[in-house]
Parts: structure tokens; sequence; C-alpha cells
């Protein structure tokens, strides 16, 4: 019997629902048969299993078949429909439709990245021979520099096999070069779902602007002379700016169906690109009941690097997506540059905010009024008093509506200007904003100030004016800092498994963006996706640039490898890292039976028509060889041990590697072989690390941090220690 991810059936229920239905391999059709057969395949293959009159009506209909991401279809049905499909063993598991979220000129120099470093050279011209598909929400290519393509820029790589697909709305042939080689969209899942495209364009053309910023973020051509109205000016540039980009649009107005996703990620894979980035975010589900896993487990088989965002879900723990270990997780940090204002009140105390407004400043302190006290305190449109808030700053608290909307609802009943604070758990984080009137960000803290100051304030009247101070490098803030809305680990599903993997610059870069909506609104080809995510992770760095541990904005102190991952990406340290942690199919079968999943769970993930044996296969998902290490004690006193396998790709085939131990505290650490000897006929080697808990305050600290390094001499290969005492019932609850 299948796994049925599904609401309990209801014969009385008639409504048509989108369900993805997984084949077992057995009963799907040759994967060399034509998708337009295949889909008729599974026309029949509905017909056939849907006999019983009691299911049979209404028909379903077939929104796609899939052959590359996964192997079965996705169909409008019935709930007793689906519930009869997933009684059958022809059927693996059948998932409800979902809906996933989408989730950023200095950052190529902030990363070290330049025409003289190390990996800018192999990307501006080994990078041509590569394609980053970007499932997302389409792309805007008219008169974005971004997308076009240098007189220099050879045809794509025959190994891709994409295109773009034209509609009345996108010219593909006017949009589409050798930069921009391939465009397609996927629909049917969400106009299933939301009844219509609405506002969307139906078409490859990005109408919401995400798909734009990431995919020029990503690797776009360089733009002389960039900014935001005068902010961030500099020449804006990808980073990889040789590479192709080829745009799959999945995401609308009001979210991607996964339905969608899971075709936009069939697609990618057909064509041949080489990188896929998934900015997307859903529930917490089974990675065999969530399409981007399902999707990016087929991509890695294939030799494709998957690229997923933690998500903005942070500060609290646990609350990382996308935590399947062959998927590369980052979660978000700040570059050197901002973008200050100053807020000076009646009293002459001057507090500092945020702020990329551009327009007229304001010239003189005039009155201020809070939200709470004037109709609204999160300013909402339609309930400010408009005859109270005429010609004043009003400060608006964090929540309900956007930054973006509290500054237009200001604008509309005649304010002056907004003072927008932050939540309170986010601490140092204010985000820089695009608004239509004078306004800034604060931080709560500076929110609460200027609200006690509005109160206590009875002659004069409370009073206050913002100076825009434009684009500030440095400023004598260190860099980077981590997001406090950057979601953090443990996993959910594995916590075993150090989730996110590293931090990326993620506030406050400068990209494209839609002409539809304004901004309010490779390292080694040869290797796995696993061994470039190694070298990515046990090059990153940890200090920021005053030589402290990188901050989290959230608590104004030091971060953790929760919020951090293994560190800050080092692209240039990652050409070369001495040694990688590998990782295949078979690995990720092993984990994925080590968690506890069945033979047939796994198998919608597999997709190869053999049964694993998960008996013999379930082991401590500890072992994983993944390149940090996340301890989880469920006991005081028993210790953990976790096995790895090492590959040297350093420069010199016989080298000695020692190592050296940071152990967590409360944790006592031991390495066996403490030295690994590399030669040209022992290139992998396995070493095991031992966990034993010491005394600790549980009550008061359930985690610890650490860390391991191998080192030759010439390379420093560090992998992050993570520890947590759980208990078992917390973990089996998450």
């Amino acid at each position: 019997m299948a796994v049925a991810a599904i609401p309990e059936p209801d014969e009385a229920e008639e409504a048509l629902s989108t369900y993805i239905v997984h084949v077992a391999p057995a009963h799907a059709p040759r994967s060399s048969r034509p998708r337009m057969l295949s889909s008729a395949y599974y026309s029949s293959f509905l017909r056939d299993h849907l006999i019983p009159e009691h299911v049979a009506h209404p028909s379903p209909t077939l929104l796609y078949s899939y052959k590359h991401a996964a192997t079965g279809f996705a169909a409008r049905l019935t709930g007793p429909q689906a519930a009869h499909l997933a009684s059958q063993d022809s059927v693996l598991a059948v998932v409800a439709d979902m809906m996933y979220q989408l989730q950023t000129t200095l950052s190529p120099s902030f990363l070290g990245l330049s025409q003289s470093s190390g990996l800018l050279p192999a990307a501006s011209g080994g990078a041509k021979d590569i394609v980053i598909g970007f499932i997302d929400s389409g792309v805007y290519p008219m008169d974005r520099a971004s997308f076009a393509a240098s007189p220099s820029l050879p045809p794509p790589p025959r190994t891709f096999r994409g295109g773009c697909v034209s509609t009345p709305e996108f010219n593909a042939s006017a949009y589409c070069n050798n930069k921009l080689v391939g465009a397609k969209f996927f629909y049917m899942g969400y106009e299933a779902a939301a009844q219509a495209v609405g506002v969307d364009s139906r078409s490859p053309l990005d109408t919401a602007g995400h798909g734009t910023l990431m995919a020029s973020t990503a690797a776009g051509s360089a733009v002389a002379d960039a900014s935001y109205f005068g902010y961030a000016k500099g020449t804006a540039t990808g980073m990889a700016p040789g590479a192709r980009i080829a745009a799959y649009k999945a995401c609308w107005t009001a979210g991607c169906a996964s339905s969608d996703v899971l075709m936009a990620f069939d697609e990618a894979i057909n064509d041949g690109v080489d990188i896929i980035t998934a900015a997307l975010g859903a529930d917490r589900v089974p990675f065999y009941s969530d399409s981007l896993a399902v999707g990016a487990f087929s991509a890695v088989r294939k030799g494709i690097t998957v690229c997923t965002s933690a998500s903005n879900y942070g500060p609290g723990e646990f609350t990382a997506l996308n935590v399947a270990p062959w998927v590369l997780t980052a979660g978000a940090s700040t570059i050197n540059r901002q973008f200050p204002a100053s807020i000076i009140l009646g009293n002459n105390e001057n507090l500092t905010g945020t702020s990329i407004y551009e327009g007229p400043p304001l010239s003189a302190k005039i009155p201020l009024v809070y939200g709470g006290d004037v109709g609204s305190s999160a300013c909402e449109a339609g309930k400010l008093n408009a005859t109270i808030v005429a010609g004043k700053i009003v400060v608006c608290d964090a929540g309900i509506n956007s930054r973006f909307d509290k500054g237009e609802a200001v604008k509309l009943a005649g304010g002056a200007g907004a003072i927008i604070g932050s939540r309170q758990d986010f601490g140092e984080q204010t985000a820089a904003s695009a608004h239509v009137l004078p306004a800034v960000g604060v931080t709560f803290a500076a929110a609460d100030k200027i609200k006690k100051y509005i109160r206590e304030t009875v002659s004069p009247t409370p009073a206050a004016t913002v100076v825009f101070l434009g684009t500030l490098i440095g400023g004598g803030r260190s860099a980077p800092r981590m997001a406090s809305s950057s979601s953090r680990g443990p996993s959910f599903i594995a916590p075993e498994i150090l989730k996110p993997d590293i931090t990326a610059p993620g506030m406050d870069t400068l990209a494209a963006y839609s002409g539809e909506n304004s901004p309010s609104g490779l390292v080694h080809p040869d290797w796995s996706p696993a061994a470039i995510k190694s070298a990515l992770m046990t090059t990153a760095y940890n200090q920021d640039s005053a030589g402290d541990i990188i901050r989290d904005l959230s608590t104004g102190g030091a971060s953790t490898p929760f919020a951090r991952g293994a560190g800050h990406v080092d692209p240039n340290r990652a050409v070369d890292p001495g040694l990688v942690y590998d990782a295949a199919t078979d690995d990720y079968v092993t984990f994925l039976c080590s968690i506890g999943y069945t033979a047939q769970q796994v198998a919608v993930l597999t997709r190869d028509g053999s049964v694993t044996d998960c008996a013999t296969r379930r082991g401590y998902v500890g072992n994983h060889n993944y390149p940090a290490f996340s301890v989880v004690f469920r006991s005081s006193a028993s210790a953990v041990t976790q096995r790895r396998l090492a590959r040297n790709v350093g420069n010199s085939t016989t080298t000695t590697y020692t190592a050296y131990v940071n152990s967590p505290p409360g944790v006592f650490v031991t390495v066996q072989p403490p030295t690994l000897k590399f030669s040209l006929l022992r290139r992998t080697l396995e070493y095991v690390i031992t966990f034993t808990p010491q005394q600790w305050n549980v009550t008061t600290n359930k985690y610890a941090f650490g860390s391991i390094v191998w080192s030759d001499g010439k390379y420093k290969v560090t992998s992050p220690i993570a520890v947590a005492w759980l208990p078992t019932a917390q973990v089996a609850a998450m």
C-alpha cells in the first residue's frame, strides 16, 4: 500500500484538488517514451485505476507527467480518488499539492572575488560552460544589462538542451541570447489551486522581482555605474558573470505549487543544467512528501548541485528549512555596506536607522506621533487618523503589514514621514527599504526609546527630523553579521546533520529587478555535489572584520553554527580545500533508512525500481559522511561515536594530516587515528571521532560548540562541532 500524505477520504466530497502521484517504477512508462506518450500512458493509468463507480466521477484531470525529477504524475483528483490510488500496489505515494514561498555591487569584492583572484578567472572562463537553472518567479530581461550577452560569449555548451518559450508577453527571440539561454514557465498546479494566475504574466516574465534578483546576483553580467537611486553605486556583477542563466518560472503571486516546482526540476534536469538554485520554503514535511527534496535528489544523482536557502523564519531554533543532506543550504548574512539615516529628536538625541529613500529630504524638525495613538500601531492603510497624521512623522510598530505598506499608509493619510520599528527578537537588525516618503527603519529598542520620548514630552510638542546619509562602506561596524531573519538549526528531521551548511551575503545586496514590480513590492565541475559542498564548508571562515566570531544581529553576541553553519563562504579558498568529504546516492539511501524511512518511502526518491532493504542499512544517522559534526546526547552518560571518510584532493599525493580539536564545553572529544597519512594508493582514509559528555548544566545550556581542524601545514580543513542535549521525547516530537 502506498504512502498517503492526503486528507482522510470522505465519500461525499467531490471537490477536486491537485495531488502528486508517485508511481512504482515497474508500473511506469519506459524512460525512452516521449513525454507526450507518457502523458497518454498516465491518463490511461488513471482510468484503469479509478474503475470503481464510487471513485470514477468526477473525471480526474492530468496536469503533468514526471520523468526526470520523479516517476509519476500530477492530477486533479477528489479525496476518495486520491485515497483509492494510494491503496494500489502500483503507487508508492500520493501527496497533496502544497505551496512553497519565496524566501538579495559589493558582494563580489566582499567575498574576495576579483579578476586577479583565485576563483574568478576560472569562473569567468570555465564558468562559460556552466548553466545555472533558477526555479523562481521567472526573469525580466528587458533593458536589464545583467542579462546582456557580451560579444565574446560563445553559444551555450552542447550539453545544455533547453531553450526559451515565446508568449505574447515574452519574445524569446528578442530577450534570449548566449547569456539568458533558457526561459520556461509552469503554472497548472498554481492555477488549479488559486483558480487563476491573476496579475501574473502567464509567461517566463518575472512580475514579482525575486527571480530576476536571484539570477542577476548569482550570474549577472557586469553592469557599470549601477545603483538604486544613487545608493550602492558601483559596478554590479554576479558571482559567476560568465555562467549562463536558465529561468524556470514556477512561482506566482501567492506562492509556488509543489506540482509546478517538481515539473520545473524535471525540465531543468532534462535540459542539462549544471546547478539548480531554488530559494523556496515550505511547511515541515518528510523528504518523500517534499517536491524540492525529491526533485533535488534526482538532480544530485545526475551530478547537478542544488542550492537552497535556510529561509527567513529566524531567529528561533529548529526554523531552518531545506534540511536534506544532499542540498546546499545557505543562511543569510550582511556585508560591510550600510545605508544609514540619522533621526534627530526634539531633545537633540540622535538615533541611527537605515533607509534607501531617495527624494526631497525633511528640512526641519516636524511634529512626531505614534501610530498607536492615531489609529493603528502598525500603520495599517485606512486606519490612521488623517486629521492628526497630516504633516507629521509617524512611528510604526512591526507586524501585520510590510514595511513598504506602512510607509504608503502614512503617505495616504497625509503624513510627512515614517519611523518603522523592527521586531524585538530581531535585536540589532534593521532592513534598508525603498520608501515612497521620507522613512527610516530602526531597531525595536530605538523605536521604544522614540515612543518613550513621545509619551514623556508635553511641551514643546514631540518632534523629529531624519537625515539620509547615503552609502557607507565599513563605517567601523564589523562584518559579516548573521541576519536575525535567517532561519536556524538544529535540523527538525535529523539533528545529527548540521543545517544550514554555510552562510553567504543575503541582506542589502544590489541586483537587477523586474520592471513589472519594484524593490518595495563552480569550483570543480568534475566533483560531485557533495564534494563541492564539502569544499565550501571546510574552507568557510568564522571571524568578522574585527577578528571576533561572526555576530548575530538578533542577540548582539556571537553567532553559533546553528545560525552560520560551517561559516561564511570563502570562494577563493574553496577552489583548493585540501580534503573533501564525499557522498553518493548509496550514502543518501543509507541516511534515509537511518532516519526510519521504509523501503517504499525511500523509493519515492530513488526511483530506480530496486527494493531497498533498510533492515540491512539502518544504522546511525550521525555516520553520514557530512563535513560537520552535529551530536545529540539523549542521555547524560552515553558517549557518541561518528565516522568519516576524507579524500585528499590537495596538490600533494603524499601528505600527513594531523587533527587539532577544540572541544565543546562539557564534552571530551577524541579522534582515532590522530593522523591521516595519504599516499598515491591511499587517497581516501577513515577516522573515528568520539564525543563523551562531562558535567554540564543542561538546564541553562543545552547547546555547546567546538571544531576539529585537519592540517598538513599547508591546508586547514575545518569542521564545526555542534552538541545538543535533547531528551529522546523532544527529538521524537520534532
